[in-house]
């Protein structure tokens, strides 16, 4: 069996264990020890990569970057800020035919601002909102859908955790694509709230109202939320102007957000240590996952499956476009099945090569920051997607009541939203490259 043939069949051994509920990170590993094995011909080999690879994957300074975003949401949590955000949005936007779902969007993308993390923003706005959109009498599948998909906004408002993974794989600038991300992830949260307002007008019993609150009232709650704007300035601004390196500003907006929230009572000795147990078990899980994509990655490399098959699309003179829409579907497919990090992490050694041996009129670099910028949103569409999207498990967990099926079917709008969005950053990249 050639190397070539060898690299092929491991993609269904890989779905099999997948399929069998191996962790994904370890099925990566499992595969791609395995495979070195056979492809170099001797355990030694194999075993001397593994060495090489656990070292030069976990003494890369770039991840360092990832443990501090993460450390910088749970703080956020504990200052109270993701609390003072949905108060802010709800004044302005409350008293409107759908409002408090609005306005739990708008939360959601401020806490994505300090967060990085979907799941972390669905769960913490979860809790703030789930509450309130009860007592106004909006649908439960209607309420959970929204703050799945206002989740999704986490990963994709810089800063975020999975843009950095791409980076890393792809050896872009993590600035540039932070900034590249902030038009698109802009469009998300509109899209969001056209979706809603688009559902509360076919299905009016699915929203209540709640009466308007005093103009001073809402600055008041506005006011409120200045350390989101201070720390959010600080780090993104920071990384733009050159003060400090991304993973500096991580470590930056974790210190600003432990301080406001110690400021504010949340933060004391015992979930000060909560935090980061809790950052380093996280932090652990997406290392090893990276650790088993490093191997299984580095396995294909030697069997020269992605260069061959970014070969073979070129010589097929298929237009670059279709190429790209045929990898975004892809996408979408397999993101009702798996989480958005395994996802990047399995496939973007593999479709990577094939995106920058194409023309689409634009530098290398361009190509690279608004195919990952695509490629992110359609993984945080896998988020909300049925049967398996994460933020709709997460969301659904926190309100019992709610039969799974009411939240699909409300989904189905965000999604669309979502769709139309891809459609928009494919036909006119200048959205998604203009401010880098």
């Amino acid at each position: 069996m050639s190397n070539i043939e060898i690299g092929l069949w491991s993609f269904p051994g890989l779905l099999l264990l997948i399929f069998l509920r191996v962790p994904i990170g370890l099925a990566m590993f499992v595969v791609g020890l395995v495979g070195l094995y056979f492809v170099t011909g001797g355990n030694t080999v194999a075993l001397s990569r593994l060495k090489n690879e656990t070292y030069s994957t976990f003494s890369s300074y770039s991840l360092s970057i990832i443990p501090m975003f993460l450390l910088m949401g749970h703080f956020a949590t504990l200052g109270g800020m993701s609390q003072a955000l949905f108060r802010a949005a709800e004044g302005f936007l409350g008293h409107r035919r759908g409002g408090v779902a609005m306005a739990a969007v708008g939360a959601c993308a401020g806490f994505g601002a300090i967060c990085g993390s979907s799941l972390a923003t669905a769960a913490t706005m979860g809790r703030v909102a789930l509450p309130e959109l009860r007592r106004y009498g909006y649908d439960g599948g209607f309420s959970t859908a929204t703050l799945a998909a206002g989740g999704t906004l986490g990963i994709l408002i810089p800063p975020s955790v999975i843009l950095v993974i791409y980076a890393i794989l792809t050896e872009q600038n993590i600035a540039k694509l932070f900034l590249a991300a902030f038009v698109p992830g802009l469009l998300a949260a509109l899209g969001y709230v056209i979706a809603i307002s688009v559902y509360v007008r076919i299905n009016p019993d699915a929203a209540g109202t709640r009466a308007p609150i005093p103009m001073s009232e809402r600055f008041r709650h506005l006011a409120a939320v200045w350390p989101v704007l201070v720390v959010f300035v600080a780090v993104v601004g920071g990384i733009y102007g050159g003060i400090f390196t991304p993973t500096e500003g991580a470590a930056v907006g974790a210190l600003g957000t432990g301080l406001i929230a110690l400021v504010n009572g949340g933060l004391n000795g015992r979930t000060l240590m909560e935090s980061f147990l809790v950052t380093a078990k996280s932090s652990a899980m997406i290392f090893f996952i990276v650790l088993g994509a490093a191997i299984y990655n580095g396995f294909l490399a030697l069997t020269q499956v992605p260069q061959e098959m970014s070969s073979w699309v070129v010589e097929q003179g298929f237009a670059p476009v279709t190429v790209l829409i045929v990898i975004l579907a892809f996408y979408l497919l397999l993101g009702c099945v798996m989480d958005s990090l395994s996802m990047i992490l399995l496939t973007i050694p593999i479709f990577f090569p094939v995106i920058t041996a194409l023309d689409f009129g634009m530098t290398a670099e361009e190509v690279a920051i608004w195919f990952g910028i695509l490629t992110l949103i359609v993984v945080e569409v896998g988020l909300i997607t049925p049967p398996v999207g994460m933020n709709l498990f997460v969301i659904n967990a926190m309100d019992r009541g709610t039969p799974m099926l009411q939240t699909y079917r409300a989904v189905i709008y965000f999604v669309g939203s979502d769709l139309v969005r891809v459609t928009i950053l494919v036909a006119f990249p200048a959205i998604t490259l203009f401010l880098i």
